[in-house]
């Protein structure tokens, strides 16, 4: 089987330092590999996009020597892909609609002695699953996968190791289509990392905890289970990992080698001097003889 990665960034502004370990980590490890790389702009939370935000992430790969290996893709125009995998989903019972708001969820939680802890999400607790009452009238506002309860979902992670997740417990029955319409990421980013062939996945420690849920949707529709590998967190001088959210900073790439040498230092790799393209062949035997 062929080594197939990818780098899906959301545009929501500029790569900042954090974004660009994730993408050079994806690049060097396709090409130790011999494989391709892509990717793919995962715009499907329109109402947080920033217009032109895809192409100038773009031209930071570009000017950083990552280029996709096939045609970007943008999720905004992967609907179709995502409905069919909704229909069969549905077809399977294997979602049920939701009406439910955040409030109801809170008030549920609330009631059942399981209050929302603070600064965690809500554990949704399957108000409108058809056993328990269904949507009791109310109008569907979003459909919700049905997390099998029982056995945690194992994994194995490149550079974490042996992972396990109760999806039951700490998620519950996650949003595949929200109240508003749009796609929620968890479907959309496997049914794309399937219609792509994406063999590797290698990304930010934060999403790894998304892991498990695209595991079980990955089995629910009968698609291949990627290996996964999550790069250490870029941290600010606070503490905080660096995001959008957080107020990061875009890439500074009036010199683009001094921005790839500090991604490359937070990879472990050694910095290099020269040109891109020769730090980047560099890296990625180094990345070759000591990748996980």
């Amino acid at each position: 089987m062929s080594y197939r990665g990818r780098f899906a960034p959301s545009p929501t502004g500029p790569l900042h330092a954090g974004s660009l370990v994730a993408a050079l980590a994806s690049w060097l490890d396709a090409r130790a590999h011999g494989g391709a790389w892509l990717v793919r702009i995962e715009d499907v939370d329109t109402p947080r996009c920033i217009p032109g935000a895809d192409q100038l992430i773009l031209q930071q790969l570009a000017a950083c020597g990552l280029e996709s290996d096939e045609p970007v893709v943008w999720q905004s125009a992967r609907g179709a892909g995502y409905q069919a995998a909704l229909d069969r989903l549905i077809a399977q019972g294997d979602v049920f609609p939701c009406a439910c708001s955040r409030q109801d969820i809170e008030r549920a939680l609330l009631a059942n002695g399981t209050p929302r802890e603070r600064h965690q999400a809500a554990v949704y607790p399957g108000t409108c699953r058809p056993e328990n009452g269904g949507l009791r009238g109310r109008a569907p506002r979003a459909w919700r996968f049905r997390v099998p309860d029982g056995a945690p979902v194992r994994w194995h992670d490149r550079r974490l190791g042996p992972q396990s997740q109760d999806v039951a417990a700490t998620v519950g029955d996650f949003i595949l289509r929200r109240a508003d319409g749009l796609w929620a990421y968890q479907l959309a980013v496997v049914v794309d990392d399937a219609a792509q062939g994406i063999t590797h996945v290698v990304r930010g420690e934060d999403l790894a905890d998304n892991t498990p849920r695209q595991i079980l949707l990955q089995r629910a529709l009968g698609l291949p289970t990627p290996q996964y590998l999550h790069t250490p967190l870029v941290r600010g001088d606070n503490g905080e990992k660096l995001s959008k959210q957080n107020g990061a900073q875009a890439l500074d790439l009036s010199d683009p080698l001094a921005a790839l040498n500090a991604a490359a230092r937070a990879l472990g790799l050694s910095p290099r001097t020269g040109t891109v393209a020769s730090a980047l062949k560099d890296w990625s035997r180094a990345w070759a003889g000591s990748a996980p």
